[in-house]
């Protein structure tokens, strides 16, 4: 899985997008608890669609992006307490 995460010093994660592309769907919202392995974001990049899965069990602190928005490589989706 090439997806990133980054950790935060309260305890957090921060899923990165781990390529340039564009925001399909988004699949949770703010305050929605997910399991290890659950679709989050699908961005399209080079006409194929990645699903970016939780790697953690966690609730969603922060959402910093919609569908049809552009992302580019490292950017911050999201962010799991």
């Amino acid at each position: 899985d090439n997806q990133t995460l980054e950790v935060r010093p309260a305890g957090g994660w921060v899923v990165l997008s781990p390529m340039t592309g564009v925001v399909v769907e988004v699949y949770v919202k703010v305050g929605d608890d997910v399991a290890e392995g659950d679709v989050l974001i699908i961005i399209e990049a080079m006409k194929m669609n990645n699903e970016l899965r939780a790697q953690r069990a966690g609730s969603v602190r922060e959402l910093h992006v919609q569908a049809g928005q552009r992302v580019e490589s490292g950017m911050s989706l999201l962010a799991l307490q």
